[in-house]
């Protein structure tokens, strides 16, 4: 009989995570090491995927850093093939890369188009990377998964994709209104329902698709935001960027073996109420 954290283990398997310098991506690229996977972290900065790649290597893990545009349908064929090559076969994606925009100091200015002023020119870049480039890595990805006849594929959503941002939690007062802008929800949206497409394309085969949906991760927010923000959810607090870990494992391993077009929502009960 197989034990219970026998399910989880990734060993002899190979992982990509795209967006593997961000803040969850790092998390995710060594919440699988650890579980034993060889991964290959890709990102647009070759320079951060290749240094975190060998810090992960220090550890003791087994790791390759790799540039990757994901809008560019070469660049994601190539990031599978060096991974195929590297470590054997796929076995894992974890689509993590996308355009997130953060309120940081000095960046505010990108959270002041309102809806009927948002620049297209943004727009298109966002659903290029958020969607375009996600649809670019599934793609290369399950050609890679097909031949071998198996694989699992993560998705990275968000609550702003099941619900309609609040925007009140971004409010200062004497200070401009700033919006959660609209490319963020549609392009989050967006993932779902390529996530059902995937999965049920494959259907009948052991090529599995998921989202992971988290809820906001703290991450040097400002105490007003993180108020707000801890008001809306039912645990009272934002989540620590390791409390999706257990999750995406859960999605990445055998442990979910039965689980296909499903969406995997780790928000504290924002979406609950």
């Amino acid at each position: 009989m197989t034990k219970i954290q026998d399910l989880f283990d990734l060993s002899n398997r190979t992982a990509i995570v795209t967006g593997g310098v961000g803040l969850l991506g790092k998390q995710f690229a060594k919440t699988l090491a650890e579980a034993g996977a060889f991964v290959v972290v890709a990102d647009l900065s070759a320079e951060a995927a290749v240094a975190y790649a060998d810090e992960l290597t220090r550890a003791g893990y087994r790791a390759l850093g790799v540039g990757l545009d994901v809008t560019d349908p070469e660049s994601a064929q190539h990031v599978v093939e060096s991974a195929t090559r590297a470590g054997g076969s796929l076995d894992v994606l974890v689509n993590s890369a996308a355009l997130d925009p953060k309120f940081e100091p000095g960046k505010a200015e990108q959270h002041t188009n309102a809806f009927e002023n948002y620049p297209l020119e943004q727009w298109n870049q966002a659903v290029n990377v958020n969607l375009t480039g996600m649809f670019l890595m599934c793609q290369a990805a399950a050609r890679e998964m097909k031949a071998q006849g198996r694989g699992s594929i993560i998705n990275i959503c968000s609550t702003y994709g099941l619900a309609g941002p609040d925007q009140r939690i971004y409010e200062r007062e004497g200070e401009p209104p700033r919006f959660k802008p609209v490319y963020y929800s549609v392009t989050k949206a967006g993932v779902l329902g390529l996530t059902r497409y995937i999965a049920t394309y494959y259907a009948g085969t052991a090529i599995r698709c998921n989202a992971l949906t988290p809820g906001g991760v703290f991450n040097n927010h400002d105490e007003l935001f993180v108020k707000n923000y801890a008001y809306r959810t039912v645990m009272g607090r934002m989540a620590e960027k390791h409390e999706m870990n257990g999750g995406l494992l859960f999605l990445a391993s055998d442990a979910s073996s039965y689980m296909t077009g499903g969406n995997l929502v780790v928000d504290g009960g924002w979406t609950a109420w």
